[in-house]
């Protein structure tokens, strides 16, 4: 008799402990085991062999993370947003497969006890409170569903409801998270897992509360209100708790309906995706760090809506300018300086003799190039597989480079909104001069293209307001 799978919402620390441990040991062992393998062989042996395990190590934490349901789960899926181009060919379609897999493998739970949630938290019966309630979620999110129903003063809604006891879960896994965050910096050996792991438990802790996500998407929606091609949903307020969302109903095409459109479409709707989250982030300094493509539709009248602001950030003038000023000088190939003003920032000891600063630059230009470049790039699996490389991975020609240096705890969430964007593009593989699209708002250039021109009306020709 097949044994049924396990479905439930594992909510105890020591249970949870158990499944990371036992991951972080195993891959431990194996580590330990490669080391030694690697003295007997030659440089290309042990090149093949680190890419190997490095691919077998992803694919296992991918798993395990996945089944977690909680703050691990959001890890994984985190990771799966990530185009797979930068394990070795051979895991390719393994890797891709669970990826696929870990995005759509939210847990679904009965509208029974959904409504419990929804009925609990907005303090009345559905059928009361809604006009009209499809009790089937039209999507999952790691953390709760997605439903659409109707108001009695008739607008279709989209109401989120976070799942029972995924607040629980995703708190055990946050006690959790150093642990969790080793294994992770086995994938990023570069990383400061202390950091990183403050950044996650916010953001983490932010996305529990779906009071917090409504105000963040309120400030979105100000920002971006009468865009010419982006639009942030309005939240009914009225209606929104913890742990119930209800927002403004959007229809449009999904991203893979998106993916099979003509490529003068995916470019176009590649640059509205780069203007939104590049330009949140250096415009207003209000970005949102979760550039998943099932967040985004594209509405019948040719804009784009973006939807789901559970994981933001704000980052005030002083930190923007300053990384400004970093592209600024990494453009213009100032190798000193760009040196001096990435130790200011926190990315380095600017006294390491280990960290020259022409190396500094061709590490720096090399990540940032398809943007930094005055020409058009297509943005393809290959290159995006470079960058990744060239970000965090013992591939990348920079390795020695990387791994003395980290990342800021402020630059965090926005380095990964930069791969995650970048990633969407290559899926895309949309082409556009990204660089004097991205000088429109690093430095006030004019306008680059027909959007930019659109947009520049909008925005008042000139740079945005000073970031919160």
């Amino acid at each position: 008799m097949a044994r049924e799978k396990d479905t439930s919402i594992p909510t105890g620390r020591i249970r949870r402990t158990a499944k990371v441990a036992g991951l972080a040991g195993g891959q431990t062992a194996r580590n330990y085991a490669t080391r030694a393998t690697n003295l007997g062989r030659g440089q290309e042996g042990r090149h093949r062999a680190a890419s190997r395990r490095q691919a077998e190590a992803a694919e296992q934490i991918l798993e395990v993370l996945g089944n977690m349901k909680g703050a691990a789960m959001k890890a994984g899926q985190v990771a799966s947003f990530i185009d797979t181009g930068a394990f070795p060919e051979e895991f390719q379609e393994r890797i891709q497969a669970k990826l696929v897999q870990l995005r759509d493998s939210a847990p679904r739970v009965s509208f029974k006890d959904m409504r419990k949630v929804v009925e609990s938290e907005l303090d009345g019966p559905v059928g009361e409170v809604f006009a009209s309630f499809d009790e089937q979620a039209v999507a999952a999110a790691s953390i709760g569903q997605v439903y659409r129903a109707t108001l009695h003063d008739g607008r279709e809604v989209a109401v989120k409801v976070q799942y029972p006891g995924v607040a629980q879960a995703v708190r055990s896994d946050l006690q959790n998270l150093g642990m969790i965050m080793r294994v992770a910096k086995r994938i990023a050996p570069g990383m400061d897992a202390k950091a990183m792991t403050k950044e996650i438990r916010e953001r983490l802790s932010d996305e529990l509360d779906y009071e917090q996500e409504a105000q963040a998407q309120r400030a979105f929606a100000r920002a971006w209100r009468g865009h010419p091609f982006v639009v942030i949903p309005d939240v009914v307020t009225s209606l929104s708790r913890e742990r119930v969302l209800v927002t403004e109903w959007v229809d449009g095409l999904g991203f893979e309906e998106v993916k099979r459109l003509p490529q003068a479409d995916r470019d176009r709707f590649g640059e509205i995706v780069f203007r939104f989250f590049f330009g949140s982030l250096y415009r207003h300094g209000h970005f949102s760090g979760d550039p998943h493509p099932g967040n985004f539709k594209l509405m019948d009248d040719g804009r784009v809506a973006f939807l789901d602001f559970g994981m933001t950030k704000k980052l005030g003038r002083e930190r923007l300018d300053a990384e400004i000023e970093a592209l600024r000088l990494g453009m213009a190939a100032d190798e000193d300086g760009l040196h001096a003003q990435l130790a200011r920032m926190g990315f380095f000891d600017a006294a390491d003799p280990e960290l020259a600063p022409d190396a500094v630059l061709r590490h720096f230009r090399d990540v940032i190039h398809w943007y930094s470049e005055d020409e058009e790039i297509t943005v393809d699996r290959e290159l995006v597989a470079q960058v990744l490389i060239d970000f965090g991975d013992p591939r990348s020609d920079h390795w020695q480079l990387m791994k003395r240096q980290t990342i800021p705890a402020d630059a965090i969430l926005a380095s990964r909104m930069q791969a995650l964007t970048l990633g969407v593009l290559g899926q895309l593989t949309a082409t556009a001069n990204w660089h004097r699209i991205s000088c429109e708002w690093l430095f006030g250039d004019p306008p680059a293209t027909s959007l930019g021109e659109q947009e520049a009306v909008f925005f008042g020709s000139g740079r945005a307001p000073a970031a919160a």
